[in-house]
């Protein structure tokens, strides 16, 4: 049979059909949908270059009633108002909060990490940000944790916290390679999360979460003027009735407990921090399964706290 031929044999049974493909994921950016992976961000973008950009963490999570809602989504919009005002970003509350649910449905999550980020376009690559092109993005992805599940190893780190005389504890892009590099010493030194003290010693904050210790059965929020003004830290407090204080690191290692709080890390119990080992967290873990019902919408008192989707 020549070539030809071949080509031109009938087949043996018909081609399988190509699989379907996913739909892409979508974002909602400057008031459309468009996919995920679309580029729309030139090189010459002032956030690439100098980190002139406003973000939050939020989550939605699955409801025992079949339908999902947004925990403190107001909350995070307002501090999220407060760091674009900053830097001269127009930020409509009311626009990102139909932005966010709207991309949410779309996406079809019911338990996800949400991400609003605005930043500062093109138009200058100087530090005066007034002339730029002014963007915002709503993203959404599945439900992302912040500490993994894993055995919670918390070192104190070398690097300081941005002081809020330099730098306001807000989400601002750019403040948060000082997290980058405490989180990277800590993963070289065995570590897999950091924590900052200031040079007098008082307990700050982790990279990505506020902290919280246990002793003789009392609960503290450890507090500090650098430290991110944590939603899930007022959150937990609203919840327990702890004690907000200024907290000393030697404290920290002599508590009974110690547990870290974020939207993405939620509430973690420390199984180890520096040379320390806490072998129960019986109060960290009630503390978390509390919350676990209140973000899902199990405790009653709390709905308030709960945007539908």
């Amino acid at each position: 049979m020549s070539l030809n031929e071949a080509r031109a044999a009938p087949q043996a049974r018909e081609a399988e059909p190509a699989p379907a493909r996913e739909t892409p994921q979508q974002i909602w950016f400057d008031g459309r949908f468009v996919d995920a992976g679309s580029d729309r961000a030139p090189l010459t973008t002032h956030a690439m270059h100098y980190g002139s950009g406003v973000f939050e963490g939020i989550r939605a999570y699955a409801t025992t009633d079949g339908g999902s809602a947004v925990f403190r989504l107001p909350e995070h919009l307002e501090r999220m108002r407060k760091g674009c005002e900053l830097l001269g970003i127009p930020f409509d509350v009311e626009e990102a909060t139909a932005a966010t649910l709207a991309v949410l449905r779309r996406n079809g999550h019911r338990d996800a990490y949400v991400r609003p980020l605005a930043w500062c376009g093109t138009g200058s690559i100087g530090l005066d940000v007034a002339p730029l092109d002014k963007h915002l993005m709503v993203a959404t992805f599945p439900t992302n944790v912040h500490l993994s599940g894993a055995k919670v190893k918390l070192g104190t780190s070398s690097w300081r916290r941005n002081p809020a005389t330099s730098l306001p504890p807000l989400k601002l892009c750019g403040a948060y390679v000082n997290s980058i590099l405490a989180k990277h010493e800590a993963k070289q030194r065995g570590f897999n999360e950091a924590l900052f003290v200031d040079d007098q010693g008082r307990v700050v904050e982790c990279t990505g979460a506020n902290v919280f210790m246990v002793r003789d059965g009392g609960i503290t929020a450890v507090e500090h003027r650098d430290a991110l003004a944590g939603i899930t830290r007022d959150t937990v407090i609203a919840l327990t009735g702890a004690e907000s204080r200024a907290v000393r690191h030697d404290e920290l290692l002599d508590a009974d407990e110690v547990f870290v709080v974020g939207t993405a890390a939620e509430v973690t119990p420390v199984d180890e921090f520096d040379d320390r080992s806490y072998a129960a967290n019986h109060v960290g873990q009630e503390i978390a399964q509390l919350y676990w019902r209140v973000v899902r919408g199990e405790e009653a008192r709390y709905t308030r706290w709960l945007t539908r989707v």
